[in-house]
């Protein structure tokens, strides 16, 4: 499936980085209740200028700052009523950013999970978790080019998002997070021929993986790429090892190392197997930064 939004890129499409753990590099508190929705009320001018780094190291493609927007978890800071306008601000930030670089970048909207990254264990009836995907998409349609439901567990909980998702009628691309053990599947050890299968009367546009170790993307590609869908890949985090029972908060994050051997020409090492395996999408997830996407750059300029 073309979408007219891609059809003029010529080249396999650039992801931006990590943002949560780039703010906390660049000093921004990150509560473990908001994560990194607390830098939209405290500092929104280090959202946009981490937008505009990706943009000028390079990325095709920014993507909002709302995967810690969460309306259950706003209302533990007393932000329950700023669920919307937190959203709208999130966007609004990327396209500035976009307008300030001059470049044709692509503004995707991240749709995150809802109840604990890496845990297909809390994620809920998936009904439930579509009524909540539903008002968070619509709020946010009218300023994103397409929606990026990342992070993905399981396949329930992907579906949830990228139905409601793609009821605004913007392309739709969806994105599991993988096993620590490496197998290639996903978290809830799915596999990934069976998490698609469950998309089958959604729309979808792309399928990707994130937010696992590089290696784990690696042995996913070959079954992303027998999706069929012209628009594949992955973006990895740089984590070290996530233990099965970790929830994503500020604590637990600075507890989770980052690993020494994934610097920016390291990491694009794997990248460049994703590429060469016949990966359209690449990119970088926690702990990547504007170097990390720099060097992709100039490892897409190399090969094509």
């Amino acid at each position: 499936m073309r979408n007219e939004l891609f059809q003029w890129r010529q080249k396999p499409l650039l992801l931006d980085g990590g943002m949560g753990r780039e703010l906390r590099f660049r000093g921004v508190e990150i509560l473990d209740t908001i994560w990194s929705a607390n830098a939209l009320i405290v500092a929104p001018q280090v959202v946009r200028q981490i937008h505009l780094d990706y943009i000028n190291a390079g990325a095709d493609i920014i993507t909002t700052n709302t995967y810690g927007v969460i309306k259950q978890n706003l209302g533990l800071e007393g932000f329950q009523d700023r669920f919307e306008d937190l959203n709208i601000l999130a966007c609004k930030l990327a396209i500035e950013a976009k307008e300030m670089s001059g470049q044709n970048v692509l503004i995707a909207g991240s749709i995150p999970p809802l109840k604990g990254s890496y845990r297909p264990d809390l994620v809920g009836p998936c009904d439930e978790i579509e009524a909540l995907y539903d008002e968070q998409a619509s709020i946010m349609a009218p300023y994103v080019d397409f929606f990026l439901c990342e992070t993905m567990s399981c396949a329930e909980e992907g579906l949830a998002a990228a139905r409601a998702s793609s009821k605004t009628g913007k392309p739709v691309w969806v994105s599991w997070t993988l096993h620590e053990d490496r197998s290639g599947r996903l978290r809830s050890s799915e596999k990934i021929s069976a998490a698609f299968a469950v998309l089958e009367a959604v729309p979808v546009a792309g399928i990707l993986a994130n937010c696992c170790s590089p290696e784990s993307i690696t042995a996913a590609l070959p079954d992303l790429l027998k999706t069929g869908l012209e628009f594949t890949g992955g973006y990895a985090n740089t984590f070290q090892q996530i233990p099965q029972d970790w929830v994503l908060d500020s604590e637990n994050n600075a507890l989770i190392g980052i690993r020494d051997d994934l610097d920016p020409q390291q990491y694009s090492l794997h990248v460049e197997q994703w590429l060469r395996l016949g990966a359209t999408v690449v990119g970088g997830c926690c702990g990547t930064t504007p170097s990390h996407i720099a060097k992709l750059k100039e490892l897409i300029t190399t090969l094509y």
